[in-house]
């Protein structure tokens, strides 16, 4: 890996402004390194300060930050605390004055459309759904799944079920209905929230026949409640569904329930390499805690800002956007439409429009519309931003300067941040108060004490290895689901009391971290140990090169050798360009790293979120079972993929 250089450096001035350096002012410390060796030295006391300076309310107030008795795997996080994050997220900014009033929550539709809740909206209409869901047999331990696209009643939904002491499961709102099924049926949900349908580039899309089909295969649900959100006619069984709009209507009061701050309130289902999606189990004083944490003492999201994040509310980011906005007085941003609908600009247009002050993007995105060019964004007036937050996949260079200079114009950070559903949050990330590097991270986020290991278990520097956390966290999952034996061969089963998350990273003697791929995704040429983004980078510095994926293949005399999936701006000199392509990787990293093929494809197969499934890119090139492929946007492009093999 290249050594990145630092382009990014904090000023004085802008330092003292941040949270995260008054708070560790607050604590007594003036110098970072000091603060952070601090907060993994004493968990439970940097997560009692953290609660502290995020202003968490708590019903009854907890005897104990953290107890721990035999292995961490299951710690329990403030004892005998009663609280309830929806609560916290809006009901107390809608309980003050001096906040009632204040964008809690705006919304952009696909047609452009915008409408605006202050907390105190929010909260009203929350009540009501809340009142509305009780009565119809809502209670607290309840499982709704939630399959809904970003509109206002998504949230609504989640935080209103969340009030009742009831527990949402939200799903990707591009799901089939065997996807969905298979979520509802491992969550044993009674009731299902879904939507008639909703824009998506100036076409409705339907759910609900979606949702239906889904239903018919699940025995535990009980009614379907329905967001009439386009208008479109839908099938409608009087027996089963229900009218969002009548529940939400309910006049009767509603108190919101004291839950334990350990009782779950939040199921997410994670695809895996195989067998079906596991189910993290997420606690009301957990993934809202570490989503508030990340978002306002490390991104420095405050009362007054703007928090944007382009997502689904099935994917993890969607409900830290809620929570990591809300609980820190924030107003978060929904769009439903799609980054360059109607035009290349839309994501710059609605930051623009809509004053954002952080924006959450993936480095998929950046490179899909820097082909574009920056004369796009020169049309929209950015100065409201404060940072820019990335996620999903790791970065090649060019494309975070892209950004870094056409967007940020040099001036604005932008916080690499990796972390997973189960972590609830980041696991690294870019604090503002050390210097940022092209696409690396500046320091694990406070909190989490994070090593990379070698194969002995030996930590290591320089050198590349598995990232490694060896204490606990507020916000990490509470097992799996009803599946915890699978949640320990998942994380647990390779050290004593290590969490073994699955990404190869190396850390250098300056402090800065790169992540070079996935565990599984790791290539190991001739013994070399290669991470596929490195290859990816420089295949991506060709012109003519908009996005690649690198796998690893068996070879009879490497052991293990790459192919390359390449896609290209211009198809018409593929052979030259493959040409270039070798050379260039075998220039950059050694000839013994050349690939031994590169195949030109016209799209990789992604999430919705724009992470590229190299996973799935291997298996269907080899022809092995390609496993849980319900994520996948565009699982079509694999047909082609397959067919290359037979080529050889």
């Amino acid at each position: 890996m290249t050594k990145q250089q630092a382009v990014w450096f904090p000023q004085e001035e802008m330092m003292k402004k941040t949270r995260l350096y008054n708070w560790m002012q607050e604590l007594g410390y003036r110098d970072y390194d000091a603060f952070f060796e601090k907060s993994v030295d004493d968990i439970g006391w940097f997560w009692d300060e953290a609660v502290k300076a995020l202003h968490i309310e708590w019903f009854e107030v907890y005897q104990k930050p953290l107890e721990i008795t035999g292995s961490w795997k299951y710690p329990k996080w403030f004892v005998d605390g009663k609280m309830n994050i929806a609560h916290n997220a809006v009901e107390k900014w809608a309980q003050n004055p001096a906040t009632a009033d204040r964008p809690a929550l705006i919304w952009e539709g696909d047609d452009g459309a915008v409408v605006t809740y202050t907390f105190s909206q929010l909260n009203d209409k929350i009540t009501a759904l809340a009142a509305g869901l009780h009565e119809i047999g809502l209670k607290q331990g309840d499982v709704v799944s939630i399959y809904m696209p970003m509109i206002p009643e998504t949230v609504i939904s989640m935080l209103a079920i969340a009030k009742v002491g009831a527990i949402f499961s939200p799903a990707f709102s591009g799901y089939g209905a065997d996807a969905v099924a298979t979520r509802i049926n491992a969550a044993q949900a009674k009731f299902l929230i879904t939507a008639d349908g909703y824009s998506r580039r100036g076409k409705p899309i339907p759910m609900k026949e979606e949702a239906d089909r889904a239903v018919a295969k699940c025995p535990s649900i009980e009614k379907v409640i329905v967001v009439k959100r386009t208008g479109q006619e839908i099938p409608w069984d009087d027996r089963k569904d229900i009218s969002y709009q009548s529940l939400s209507n309910n006049k009767n009061p509603f108190t919101t329930v004291k839950t334990n701050g350990n009782d779950p309130f939040m199921l997410i289902y994670t695809s895996g390499t195989t067998g079906k999606p596991k189910g993290a189990v997420h606690t009301h004083a957990g993934f809202p805690i570490k989503a508030a944490f990340d978002a306002g003492l490390c991104m420095d999201v405050k009362q007054g800002d703007t928090f944007f994040w382009y997502t689904d509310m099935g994917w993890m980011m969607g409900p830290f956007l809620v929570f990591g906005g809300l609980v820190n007085g924030a107003a978060i941003l929904l769009f439903e439409g799609t980054p360059d609908y109607p035009n290349v600009d839309r994501i710059w247009e609605v930051t623009s429009k809509h004053k954002v002050t952080h924006l959450g993007i993936s480095p998929t995105l950046i490179r899909s519309i820097m082909k574009h060019g920056p004369d796009w964004i020169e049309k929209h007036d950015l100065s409201s931003l404060q940072l820019i937050s990335s996620t999903g996949e790791p970065w090649n260079p060019e494309p975070w300067m892209w950004l870094f200079e056409h967007v940020c114009k040099r001036k604005v950070p932008i916080m690499n941040y990796s972390g997973g559903t189960e972590i609830s949050g980041g696991i690294l990330g870019n604090v503002l108060l050390k210097p940022i590097s092209p696409i690396t991270f500046n320091s694990p986020i406070p909190g989490m004490d994070v090593h990379v290991f070698d194969h002995n278990g030996d930590a290591v520097l320089n050198e590349v290895g598995e990232l490694v956390i060896l204490k606990p966290w507020v916000g990490m999952t509470n097992g799996f689901w009803k599946e915890n034996e699978r949640y320990e061969t998942a994380y647990w089963n390779k050290w004593p009391e290590t969490w073994v998350h699955g990404d190869w990273v190396i850390k250098d003697e300056e402090g800065f971290w790169t992540i070079t791929g996935r565990s599984d995704d790791i290539l190991n040429v001739a013994g070399k140990r290669l991470g596929p983004a490195e290859m990816e980078s420089v295949l991506i510095e060709h012109p003519n090169v908009v996005e690649s994926a690198a796998i690893g293949v068996p070879d009879p005399v490497k052991g293990e050798a790459a192919v390359c999936f390449v896609v290209l701006k211009d198809q018409t000199e593929s052979l030259d360009i493959k040409r270039d392509l070798m050379d260039l990787v075998a220039t950059q990293l050694g000839k013994a790293l050349k690939p031994k093929d590169i195949f030109f494809v016209d799209e990789l197969p992604k999430t919705r979120n724009g992470k590229v499934m190299r996973r799935v890119i291997r298996a269907a090139y080899l022809n092995q079972s390609e496993g849980d492929l319900s994520s996948l946007e565009n699982s079509n492009v694999l047909a082609a993929i397959r067919s290359l093999n037979k080529q050889m």
